[in-house]
């Protein structure tokens, strides 16, 4: 395949999911310019990135290498979710401007908390926020960054669920308005969790079942279970021994 060819593919999948060359740059641990590179057609992705490349950009490698099959936009991830008790009383005791400029300040710690660890950001909603990680140790990395953004913030109201499952990535919304967005049930689950790891956990960071699984060199203490709409089964939670 000619290595044009290859980064027209690459640039117009990444815009067609309304990804930006820092979030792939991030989710790979590689430089921006070296994704600029791929994309002007300059040289191609190293082999060893093909599968984690072609999982953010919803393709097959196939597809990558110059194929037809059809694309895959779902695969599994570690889910970070992240909020804050008592949003709703500050929400309500202070004027908007001085709100936005504080929880943009939340927002700015926990962003840049993910992407010390190749995570991507996603959106944030009120007080919520959401990224994912892919790729290996995703889990031991999202764990990472919701330590790191208490360690940045150093706020008593922090509180941050991280989970693991397949997810949906794609665009959401009116063709006008779409914004990248993951969907699934890992993240439904990450937060109907948080109001109860809000309220029970000594740490204010709530690890699942889902990712205990993967977190094999971590202490962690069982602090509970929930029941979850829509699952058959509570999900348990834990947290990490080392933050107690």
């Amino acid at each position: 395949m000619d290595i044009r060819e290859l980064g027209n593919r690459l640039r117009e999948q990444r815009n067609k999911r309304n990804l930006r060359q820092t979030d792939i740059a991030s989710a790979l641990g590689v430089s921006i310019q070296a994704v600029s590179k791929w994309e002007r057609g300059e040289n191609a992705p190293d082999i060893s990135l093909l599968v984690e490349l072609g999982r953010l950009l919803g393709v097959s490698v196939e597809w990558i290498l110059g194929g037809t099959s059809a694309e895959k936009d779902t695969f599994p991830a570690a889910v970070l979710c992240t909020g804050l008790k008592g949003f709703a009383e500050r929400a309500g005791r202070v004027r908007p401007k001085e709100l936005a400029a504080w929880v943009n300040g939340v927002y700015y710690a926990v962003t840049e908390a993910l992407l010390d660890v190749e995570g991507v950001p996603i959106k944030c909603v009120g007080d919520g926020f959401l990224g994912f990680l892919t790729g290996g140790n995703c889990c031991e990395r999202a764990l990472e960054a919701a330590t790191g953004a208490r360690k940045r913030l150093g706020l008593q109201e922090f509180v941050a669920v991280v989970n693991y499952g397949d997810i949906y990535l794609g665009s959401i919304g009116h063709p006008d308005y779409a914004r990248p967005d993951v969907l699934g049930e890992a993240v439904n689950t990450a937060f109907l969790v948080m109001p109860w790891v809000a309220a029970n956990t000594r740490t204010g960071i709530g690890i699942t079942g889902a990712v205990r699984e993967h977190l094999q060199d971590r202490r962690l203490v069982r602090s509970g279970e929930i029941a979850v709409p829509g699952r058959n089964t509570a999900v348990t939670i834990y947290e990490s021994e080392d933050l107690l």
